[in-house]
C-alpha cells in the first residue's frame, strides 16, 4: 500500500508539472531590422508605359529614409518621402508617407514572413486597406503583388540600379 501511495503521489506531482513543459521550438524569429536593409539603394520599375519610379533608400537608425520620384516621359510629375521605423513591440516596421502632390499622411506596416518575402498593409483614407506581398526574387530583383479587396490590383518588378 505504501508503494502504492508513493506512486499516486509520484504521478499527481509529474502531472501538476507538465503544463510548464513545452516542445521545443526550431523556428528562428526573423531579425527585421537586418532583412530590411535588403531595401537600401536605389530601386526602379515602370509603373505603367513611360512612367517611372525611382525610390533611393538610406538607412536611418534601425528604419530606412526614402525620396520617391515618379517620371512620366523622363519629366517629374510627383516625389513620395517615406519614413520607415522599425516597432520593437510589434516586430514589424511602421510606414509614414507623405505624397507632394496629396495633403494625406499615409500610414503602413511592414514585416518579413521569411528570408525573401514579406508584407505590407496600408490602410488609406477612405477606409480601404491595400495589402502588398513582395519577394525578392535576387538581391537585384523585388516583385510586388498589390490587392484590394483581395483581387490583385497590380503586379510590379523593382530593379536595383547599379550605380
Amino acid at each position: 500500500m505504501k508503494s502504492f501511495n508513493i506512486f499516486i503521489l509520484t504521478a499527481v506531482f509529474c502531472l501538476i508539472n507538465m503544463k510548464g513543459i513545452v516542445a521545443q521550438n526550431t523556428q528562428t524569429q526573423l531579425n527585421q531590422v537586418e532583412l530590411m536593409k535588403q531595401f537600401t539603394g536605389t530601386w526602379k520599375s515602370e509603373l505603367a508605359e513611360r512612367t517611372t519610379y525611382i525610390s533611393e533608400n538610406k538607412p536611418f537608425g534601425t528604419g530606412m529614409a526614402c525620396n520617391v520620384q515618379i517620371l512620366s516621359n523622363g519629366v517629374f510629375i510627383d516625389s513620395v518621402k517615406q519614413l520607415y521605423g522599425y516597432d520593437k513591440r510589434t516586430d514589424k516596421y511602421i510606414i509614414a508617407e507623405l505624397i507632394q502632390s496629396s495633403s494625406v499622411l499615409q500610414l503602413s506596416s511592414a514585416w518579413f514572413t521569411s528570408e525573401h518575402t514579406g508584407k505590407l498593409f496600408m490602410a488609406n483614407p477612405d477606409g480601404d486597406t491595400i495589402k502588398f506581398d513582395f519577394e525578392f526574387k535576387t538581391p537585384d530583383v523585388i516583385t510586388q503583388i498589390a490587392q484590394l479587396d483581395n483581387k490583385i490590383t497590380l503586379e510590379l518588378t523593382y530593379y536595383r540600379v547599379k550605380k
